[in-house]
């Protein structure tokens, strides 16, 4: 049994499908629901297992087109870190990822509208951007309790 959109991102995922001409399908909305319900930044090989276990039938060629599609469609972000795989991002609101190099764990860090405004500010005029990645590399340090 494959996973349901709760009905609000169920509306969200068939108009985002329907403004670029494509059909809601089973695997498209099941790929979608696995990224929402685990906002972990996953890469397509970490959605092909999850995929895999309440849709064994599903290929891994099927979930790269059904990410493409996701993408195309304004639905999902892709999220790239240098010489590592890419991986996706529900949230598309403009925010800023953290990257733990120890970990590996990516986290979304909300950023006020402002500092996008401001940056684009900088650009070259005629210059209009579609979209502003900051990403932030580092470790995630436990503070310890005195």
């Amino acid at each position: 049994m494959c996973m349901q959109l709760n009905p609000k991102y169920k509306t969200i995922f068939k108009e985002a499908l329907e403004i670029s001409s494509l059909k809601p399908t089973k695997q498209r909305e099941h790929i979608f629901s696995l990224i929402l319900n685990k906002k972990d930044h996953p890469t397509a090989d970490e959605i092909f297992t999850r995929s895999r276990e309440t849709m064994p039938s599903i290929s891994l060629a099927t979930v790269y087109n059904c990410l493409e599609t996701l993408v195309e469609s304004g639905l999902i972000r892709q999220v790239n870190f240098e010489r590592e795989s890419t991986r996706y991002c529900p949230n598309l609101k403009p925010h800023a990822h953290f990257h733990c190099k120890k970990t590996g764990a990516i986290c979304d860090v909300d950023l006020p509208v402002s500092i996008f405004n401001s940056l684009k500010k900088h650009l070259p005029k005629n210059f209009q951007p579609e979209q502003i990645d900051i990403n932030f590399n580092g470790s995630i340090h436990k503070t310890k309790n005195h």
